[in-house]
């Protein structure tokens, strides 16, 4: 059985983009970006929203990285190897293999695909990921607290959405990035 996990590089005050749906403060130095890659390794298949998978889908193209680190290069891999479910009602095509588009998040299929799946699921993106939270259906959150605060804009995690949690890891980085690991109670 498969764990639905939650990953995110998030602002101290919890936003995944600025008022203006900006990020660029979130860009992970090699550091950082190494551990990412070790955090999503053994990710299977990703579940998206829209947003999150336009933003991402720019690593299906390793030419694109050819002249970039071996860690970006990692990642591309990475990305290109797993399973990729978008869920949207407006993208009528995907431009990445490996990918289906599903036009409604059903949290029944995704426990049963969490059921039927050897492999770890993730789930990227704070509207979609919301779902799942409210659905009860995330096992684990990986986040990564960027040392900034913003403001406002896109929240990382749910409103109205109790979870309890249990500290599994954590790790500070030389750029001040701190990860915390929680699996749900």
């Amino acid at each position: 059985m498969g764990r639905l996990i939650y990953s995110s590089i998030a602002s101290l005050d919890g936003y995944v983009a600025d008022e203006a749906g900006d990020f660029d403060w979130a860009a992970p130095d090699e550091e950082v970006h190494a551990f990412v890659n070790d955090v999503e390794r053994p990710i299977g298949t990703y579940l998206f929203g829209r947003r999150m998978y336009e933003t991402l889908a720019v690593w299906e193209h390793p030419e694109e990285f050819a002249g970039d680190s071996a860690v970006a290069q990692d990642y591309a891999r990475i990305w290109q190897s797993a399973q990729k479910i978008v869920y949207s009602k407006t993208l009528a095509e995907v431009a990445t293999a490996r990918t289906r588009i599903e036009s409604t998040f059903d949290p029944a299929a995704v426990r049963a695909l969490k059921d039927a799946t050897p492999q770890d699921l993730g789930i990227g993106g704070p509207e979609l990921a919301a779902q799942a939270f409210a659905a009860g259906l995330v096992d684990e959150c990986h986040l990564f607290l960027c040392p900034v605060v913003i403001g406002g804009g896109t929240r990382s995690l749910p409103d109205h959405v109790r979870i309890r949690l249990e500290l599994l890891d954590e790790c500070r980085f030389g750029n001040g990035t701190v990860y915390v690991h929680y699996r749900t109670l």
